[in-house]
């Protein structure tokens, strides 16, 4: 059966300045299938997209819809022609409901006043004019009567161009009391696809993975046939994420064209069925998913072989470096963003924790760096360098705190608000970390021979040193700032999302550089989102919901389905159906038994 072709691309182009962005790409998309996009950071997917989209205009190229040629100069174009994006950061307000937030843009059909009393009198006109030339010989019957023009007095006329406005007005009421019928349109859009929503649910008030469903059923209300999501996976557990693949395939099978921007190679190759790799802003290839692998397609994206596997050694010389016991906070509004939570983090270990974002990772690491005011509880720190002397660091500020030689190195979830400052180049961001050091004239030789470092070994690419950050990629922004936290020699290094918007090959160099950390005895905290990586990285997992922590796991042991069920459940809210770690790993054993067997 010969596929549809949904959507063509031949030969576009985009550049920004002096840098290409997209080089003659040619790229199909089928109806009926789920395509994935792979590339490397700055290999020109997000932006290809974007031109889909209609945010960008490309300079060269052509872009066909089911065999015809269009112009895509706006969002606005893009709906047109039924293609809806749905982007990493939503676009929702957060006050309205979820069926006011979908139906919200939708307008009222235009009622111009004066064009619609033009339009009432050259009604009028032409019946007065058809009455007049009506010949009752030409219609004989009983009936001839239901063919005879109406005549309009111009008294009439008159006064249905004096109510006109009130027809405006009545018109707008109408479209208002439908609007609060759309629901119902809504909710069959949400039941044909296999959504689970509440349209009656305000925006503050959901989950993730629900705000997620209301923008995909955002553009589905439009109309859209192809749909493109950007790292729709990004933020959600391994249970929303089936319940999202489920949906997927739902569409697909109603012909719709979903289009994938994901890094995560193993969602890849279970959803998608065929794969488009970018490199260098250009088209590599096209495959599909049934005749590659995880490791072709890394090859395909950076153009060498590059290994796959995270080598986690023994943790040795494992010693409490950092001891949390019964630490609280709440926010501006007086709601506990963290409640009670205790761990330890051991030197010469990886510590990861894995939550739904906005469960208070962010605010517990800020809280330990001396950034965020805690309420109740303590933050201990044993100090390598005077025979594990233990420090109390809620009594002191964070210069106080780097003053005693307590390198807390922080990557922070957002890289540009306050790990680096945009409009400084390379070496300035390099110096945010030593300028303290200096007496009367600042030393710039070390920071900037620490930046080409960076450069170098990370393959940050940039212009030069001397480039504002603003200017850089996201992921080039993130190898900037991982590299120089661990090159302040932490004694514990506290990483947020450090690969968050890297791709594969940049997250497994910083995978790796974390491990040199944990062999020269730094405690590491590691908050990640891929729970494939925290598993395989880390030696223990702190999982936390909503500010509690719902329990502490063994990395080697640890199932990825456990670990979504305590990010998803507060700790008193246990199930005694819940199956234990053991008994998980028991069933997958089975499970592997007899595939062995049938084999």
């Amino acid at each position: 059966m010969e596929k549809t072709v949904a959507i063509e691309l031949r030969g576009i182009t985009k550049t920004f300045g002096d840098v290409v962005a997209n080089k003659n790409v040619d790229l199909d998309v089928y109806r009926g299938e789920i395509l994935s996009i792979l590339g490397e950071n700055g290999s020109g997917k997000t932006t290809l997209m974007n031109m889909i989209a209609g945010i960008y205009f490309p300079d060269e190229g052509h872009i066909f819809i089911n065999g015809e040629e269009v112009v895509i100069k706006s969002p606005k174009d893009a709906f047109a022609h039924k293609i809806g994006m749905i982007h990493q950061h939503f676009k929702l307000v957060d006050t309205f409901s979820a069926a006011d937030n979908i139906i919200l843009g939708e307008k009222c059909p235009k009622f111009d006043l004066k064009e619609e009393k033009a339009k009432l009198i050259e009604a009028h006109r032409a019946e007065n004019e058809a009455y007049e030339n009506y010949d009752e010989a030409e219609h004989p019957g009983p009936l001839a009567y239901m063919t005879k023009p109406k005549f309009h007095p111009e008294k009439e006329t008159k006064r249905r161009l004096a109510l006109m406005p009130l027809v405006g007005i009545g018109r707008r009421i109408k479209f208002n009391w439908l609007a609060k019928k759309r629901a119902d349109v809504v909710q069959d859009i949400a039941n044909r696809f296999g959504f689970k929503i509440d349209l009656k649910k305000k925006i503050y008030d959901m989950s993730v993975s629900e705000k997620q469903t209301v923008e995909i059923i955002k553009v589905l209300y439009r109309g859209a046939d192809i749909l493109i999501l950007d790292e729709p996976t990004a933020v959600l557990t391994p249970q929303e994420i089936e319940k999202l693949f489920d949906v997927l395939r739902n569409m697909k099978a109603a012909g719709k064209s979903i289009i994938i921007i994901t890094h995560k190679l193993n969602e890849v190759m279970a959803i998608s069925d065929r794969v488009a790799v970018l490199r260098k802003g250009e088209h590599i290839a096209t495959v599909n998913t049934s005749e590659t692998n995880e490791q072709q397609l890394t090859e395909m994206m950076v153009g060498k072989k590059v290994s796959l596997n995270i080598d986690r050694a023994e943790p040795h010389d494992v010693k409490n470096r950092l001891v949390v016991s019964g630490l609280t906070a709440v926010d501006v509004d007086g709601v506990k963003v963290l409640d009670n939570i205790s761990f330890e983090a051991r030197s010469g270990e990886i510590l990861g924790i894995a939550g739904i974002a906005g469960s208070g990772q962010r605010q517990l690491l800020e809280a330990i760096a001396g950034l965020y005011k805690v309420k109740d509880g303590t933050i201990t720190y044993f100090d390598p360098n005077k025979d594990d002397a233990p420090v109390d660091l809620r009594s002191k500020t964070p210069v106080q705190i780097r003053d005693l030689g307590v390198r807390l190195s922080f990557v922070p979830e957002d890289r540009l608000g306050m790990g680096l400052v945009g409009n400084m180049d390379l070496i300035d961001n390099m110096m945010l970390r030593s300028y303290r050091k200096g007496f009367m004239f600042l030393d710039r030789k070390s920071p900037k021979k620490l930046a080409e470092t960076i450069v170098e070994e990370l393959e940050v690419v940039t212009p030069s040193t001397h480039t504002a950050v603003r200017k850089l990629s996201g992921g080039n922004v993130q190898k900037v700032l991982v590299g120089r936290e661990i090159a302040a020699s932490p004694s514990v290094l506290m990483a947020a999302y450090p690969v968050r918007g890297l791709d594969i090959n940049s997250s497994y160099t910083i995978y790796n550089l974390l491990n040199e950390q944990k062999e020269k005895g730094v405690a590491v905290i590691f908050v990640g989102e891929d729970l494939d990586v925290l598993i395989e990285l880390c030696d223990r997992i702190l999982v936390i919901c909503a500010g509690k922590v719902t329990g502490v796991v063994d990395g080697r042991r640890a199932i990825k389905e456990q670990i979504g069920l305590l990010m998803t459940k507060t700790s008193g809210d246990v199930d005694e159906n819940q199956m234990s770690i053991d008994e998980l790993h028991d069933e997958q054993n089975i499970d592997n038994d007899e595939g062995g067997e049938a084999l």
